[in-house]
């Protein structure tokens, strides 16, 4: 999403960019993008090129690749059996940044993130930004996080509050760790007028979670280091949408249908955050596949927060583990009786579709698109 809004940003001011826009954010996907952009001779006409690269792939890809700007926005636990423990990833990630000196952006409010801004002592191209406390913040973690101790003196950390997982407030008791100085800061948000600040200027966007709230100042902090009028990134922001499944609004037969992708607890459990932040009655489909792409291990489903959904009237499931998802979703308290597995997806929807109740839907990553595809998006 975050890579996708900064291009969209230079694109509205002009620039010629070229970017994996379909989300192929691995060394082929990257590759290939180039290729299809470049001439015969191996050059590309282009002001930027706006890349999303998987964080493990982030050594790699940029080798030999000139890095301008790197925007880390937060780590969670994500297809263990592929990347390994957050703390693997992390790690390297710190000893590419070691030797790297150009524009680093930095979630502040991440403990994962922040310490990488330690990771070389000589660049002095560091930003951090961080969003203030927002209406449903919490003072206790109420969803599976990272990162509890401080990196650096194995302090347990203390939080003032958490935004979601292990976003938020926090600092190290101990060594002061987490007190970084903020580049741009988000305040004022209003998740029902779509509403935030940065640098008292308001910025109206089309989507309603806290998570895209970080990730466009981001996109904020990113665009003003490249001197993007203000007044440009505030008209594109306010019409920049996501038509693939990331928080794509729809109507499906009348019935208005809110569509994301989730591929780990805390994408689910942030689905499953902006469905209880609405009061509406609503029912939710979660489709869960195990393919190659997802990883095999799908334990992951335990770490999500089932528990006292809002309003929630029914819960279909599909894909490939189906009947995996209504056992966890069953175990969270839900009534069994209110819960319909379907193996084939065809079915889901359609039985889904049989009232005019408002739609939540959940995907991974392998089930999203066939799910769009079956809704006829």
């Amino acid at each position: 999403m975050t890579n996708n809004a900064i291009g969209y940003v230079l694109k509205t001011a002009d620039k010629k960019v070229v970017s994996n826009i379909e989300g192929n954010n691995m060394e082929t996907g990257i590759l290939s993008t180039l290729i299809k952009n470049c001439t015969l001779t191996g050059k590309i006409k282009a002001d930027f090129l706006v890349f999303e690269v998987d964080e493990g792939y982030i050594p790699v890809v940029f080798q030999d690749f000139p890095l301008d700007t790197l925007v880390i926005l937060d780590f969670f636990r994500d297809q263990l059996d592929r990347n390994g423990e957050v703390e693997t990833l992390i790690l390297k990630i710190n000893e590419f940044l070691k030797t790297y000196n150009n524009n680093l952006i930095l979630n502040s409010d991440d403990p994962n993130v922040s310490r990488l801004g330690k990771a070389n002592p000589d660049n002095k191209n560091i930003y951090y930004f961080s969003v203030d406390r927002y209406k449903y913040a919490t003072k206790e973690q109420k969803e599976a996080g990272e990162g509890k101790f401080c990196p650096f003196c194995k302090t347990r950390l203390e939080y003032e509050y958490y935004q979601y997982s292990h976003i938020g407030k926090f600092k190290c008791p101990n060594c002061d760790y987490g007190n970084n100085p903020i580049y741009k800061l988000a305040t004022n948000v209003d998740l029902n007028s779509r509403t935030f600040d940065v640098d008292n200027i308001t910025y109206k966007i089309r989507f309603n979670s806290i998570y895209n709230i970080y990730n466009l100042t981001a996109v904020i902090a990113c665009t003003s280091l490249y001197n993007i009028d203000t007044d440009i990134v505030k008209n594109a922001l306010s019409k920049f949408v996501l038509n693939n499944g990331r928080l794509e609004e729809v109507n499906i037969k009348g019935v208005p249908t809110i569509i994301n992708l989730a591929k780990n607890p805390t994408g689910s459990n942030v689905s499953l955050r902006i469905l209880n932040e609405d009061d509406d009655e609503k029912e939710l489909l979660f489709v869960l596949n195990d393919n190659i792409a997802d990883g095999f291990d799908v334990s992951w489903i335990w770490d999500i927060d089932f528990s006292n959904l809002n309003n929630v009237s029914r819960i279909i499931t599909s894909g490939k583990r189906a009947y995996d998802i209504a056992i966890r979703i069953k175990t969270s308290g839900f009534d069994a009786n209110k819960i319909e597995p379907y193996l084939n997806l065809h079915d889901a929807v359609q039985n889904l579709y049989k009232t005019n109740i408002k739609k939540y839907i959940i995907a991974n990553y392998t089930a999203l698109q066939p799910t769009r595809k079956e809704l006829k998006l």
